[in-house]
């Protein structure tokens, strides 16, 4: 028997166990443990029924996706465990608990019966990853729940629990106390009454269930929101085969569109964005055991949009937090904010307004410091300004408890001169939250020279816990993405001033299938932040010696330009819409003529890609190069979570391997000839020389062993 899958009588019912931590992932082990546990079920006469159910916290919540990179994968392999389970003529019911998500749900719906723990949620996510589920879940799950709330699970990948799954007959039965010994009474019950099994695959989906036009409103919405996933159409032909074919030529149909999914290249960066964000929670060189620091509670200094977003982070999980600001009118009116917030959120029904009074009753305003000396945490989000952010550091630095872990939300400012402002800079590190920050799931954690690993390690396994996508960045300007968003703006600001117009650039960046382009994204977080982060990086003496570095946006903030707050900034905004403006024209005209830079008609969209995006991916090899970053796919989680770069471009290290590395460095060295290059704009990273001389890519990561 397999060390994986168990199986024990229980008088005439067997009880077949999958114990495969830590979620109980269907690989080749597990599905050949299952295939050789049924078939004692099926041989043995004194087994009268089955129950399927799993150890751990829960039942099965997928596949293993990493088997779906092997080039020999065959999914016909699970399809012939699930056909045999479901072929037994012995009653078999499936104990749900946790998640059963993906190949899970799958294997639950091949077997007779379903029953659940409360909680209980179940899924088919696989368009998440670029694909379609690939074990008759596109068959199955339209014959038990009917065709449109298999095409809404499917085509979104979001689970629902096991009440909303009882109504649509997806489960049989809720087990409020010993699941298992409820799961055993049903299968008894089941193998007395002697009647024939219940199989989801001999049923038909009823046509008038279906609603008329169920299929075509899909595809609209497809129309209407495309993207580069090649999953939902594909889902779409197969819940319809599901409503039109008989089971055998609707599984036919999920598997040639399956193998469509999973050959393709979106999908291949999608899964590979999958893997990205789980290593980049792993943190080289830090002992097993370290032992972690408790966090159970926190504060914030300043109430503003970051602050405010910050706090509610941690009231969400049920963290308490000290809320400080320097007025009391500021306090107000940002703890007025974030109620509204959460107000919002209850009317489109996402939390209760019991919910709302229960998070708002864990922040707690302050004006004195001295309130949170008791804090395990505390996070400063005050204006981007080195000054002032010594100033509250320091100050935190007096006040806070021994122990107790000092960060900055600070979004490019030299996290070690920070610490050392505390006196205690083992303490400290970054936490860089994105804007808005109760929504953005990125976090950048940024490990400073001297910061404890107990300290990174705490902050690392925090994040998760308030539903963030942590990455870790060494110290320097911008860290990792804004760091790289540089070059991009830099480049973007030349073509400008050379005659290409915002909406033009914006365009071009768009049509790689970013949510906004680089103009819009400034208006939107701010002409004149966006102008004083130059400004500080200035102060610092981080700035080229060059006149016309980000001379626009100077210029726009000078003349009052600060975006869609002052509906002017590279756009002019009607009812909050981006429209031309012949001002923003008039104003790069001048400047491109006061810095010597020679306006032309002939800008491409091919050009404005690659000057914005691949001096971005050449900053990204500096990074990798320098140990900013440990891995590229850390760099491609801050971009595809923090910056909106498309996942299924599998973020700008990967894209940089689609393209081709050798091209990526060919068109820099054209760019360098035909703009010039006195001051490095186009000098390649060494990393970026080594790779081409080597045929590397970024894929073959790390290098050197």
């Amino acid at each position: 028997m397999s060390t994986v899958v168990s199986l024990e009588k229980r008088g005439s019912v067997a009880v077949v166990c999958i114990d495969k931590p830590p979620v109980n992932a269907l690989g080749r082990a597990v599905r050949d443990g299952l295939q050789q546990a049924f078939e004692q079920v099926r041989d043995d006469d004194a087994i009268k029924a089955a129950v399927l159910c799993t150890a751990g916290r829960t039942f099965v919540a997928g596949a293993d996706i990493a088997e779906f990179e092997a080039p020999d994968f065959d999914a016909s392999l699970f399809h012939q465990t699930l056909d045999m389970i479901e072929g037994l003529d012995k009653p078999v019911v499936a104990a749900l608990h946790g998640t059963a998500l993906g190949g899970g749900l799958e294997l639950a719906l091949a077997c007779h019966y379903r029953v659940a723990s409360p909680g209980t949620r179940v899924g088919l996510p696989e368009v998440t990853l670029g694909l379609l589920p690939g074990a008759a879940g596109t068959q199955r799950l339209p014959r038990i729940a009917g065709a449109s709330l298999a095409l809404d699970m499917i085509i979104t990948g979001k689970p629902i629990d096991a009440g909303r799954a009882l109504e649509a007959g997806l489960i049989d039965q809720i087990v409020k106390t010993d699941l298992l010994e409820g799961a055993i009474a049903v299968a008894e019950e089941r193998a007395e009454q002697d009647a024939p099994v219940r199989r989801i695959s001999e049923m038909q989906v009823d046509p008038a269930t279906v609603p008329e036009s169920l299929f075509q409103d899909a595809r609209e919405s497809l129309r209407r929101r495309p993207t580069g996933n090649p999953a939902p159409e594909r889902i779409i032909q197969c819940v319809e085969a599901a409503v039109n074919r008989p089971f055998p030529e609707g599984v036919q149909v999920e598997a040639r569109l399956f193998q469509e999914c999973r050959e393709s290249r979106e999908s291949a960066a999608l899964r590979y964005r999958f893997f990205a964000e789980r290593e980049a929670a792993k943190i080289p060189g830090l002992p097993k055991d370290l032992s972690l620091r408790e966090i159970r509670t926190v504060g914030v200094v300043g109430a503003g949009t970051m602050g405010g977003g910050i706090a509610m982070n941690f009231a969400n999980v049920g963290i308490p937090v000290k809320l400080l600001e320097v007025k009391q009118e500021a306090l107000d009116k940002g703890l007025a904010v974030i109620r509204r917030n959460y107000e919002n959120t209850a009317k489109k029904g996402r939390i209760s307004m019991d919910d709302v009074e229960k998070r708002m009753s864990l922040i707690q305003g302050t004006l004195s410091y001295d309130d949170l000396a008791g804090a395990d945490l505390v996070i400063e989000a005050v204006f981007e300004n080195m000054d002032i952010k010594r100033q509250v550091l320091g100050r935190l630095g007096q006040v806070c408890r021994e122990g107790a872990i000092i960060a900055s939300n600070t979004s490019t400012l030299d996290v070690d001169e920070l610490a050392r402002a505390t006196g205690r800079p083992t303490d400290v590190l970054g936490m860089h939250f994105f804007s808005p920050a109760n929504v953005m799931r990125l976090l950048e954690v940024v490990r400073g020279e001297q910061t404890a690993p107990d300290v990174l390690a705490t902050v690392m396994k925090l994040a998760k816990a308030i539903g963030k996508v942590p990455v870790v960045s060494g110290v320097c300007y911008g860290f990792i993405g804004n760091r790289m968003l540089e070059p991009y703006l830099r480049e973007t600001e030349f073509l400008l001033m050379e005659g290409a117009s915002p909406a033009q650039v914006d365009r071009a960046i768009q049509s790689l299938g970013l949510a906004m382009g680089p103009c819009r994204m400034i208006d939107l977080a701010g002409v004149d932040v966006a102008a004083k982060v130059v400004q500080e990086h200035a102060k610092a003496g981080g700035l080229p010696d060059d006149p016309a570095y980000r001379a626009v946006v100077q210029k726009l903030m000078a003349e009052g330009r600060h975006g869609q707050k002052t509906e002017a900034g590279y756009y002019r905004y009607e009812d909050r819409k981006p429209v031309d403006d012949p001002e923003v024209a008039r104003i790069c005209a001048e400047l491109a003529e006061e810095h010597g830079i020679q306006q032309r008609s002939d800008i491409t969209d091919q050009e404005i890609i690659e000057r914005c995006l691949y001096p971005l991916i050449n900053e990204g090899a500096r990074i990798l190069e320098e140990g900013i970053s440990y891995r590229p796919g850390d760099i491609d989680t801050v971009w595809i979570n923090g910056y909106g770069f498309p996942d299924w471009l599998g973020g700008p290290m990967f894209w940089a391997d689609t393209i081709g590395v050798p091209e990526i460095a060919r068109r820099l060295a054209h760019y360098g000839e035909a703009r010039g290059n006195a001051h490095g704009y186009w000098d390649q990273a060494a990393l970026l020389e080594r790779m081409v001389a080597d045929g590397l890519r970024f894929a073959d990561w790390p290098f050197d062993g």
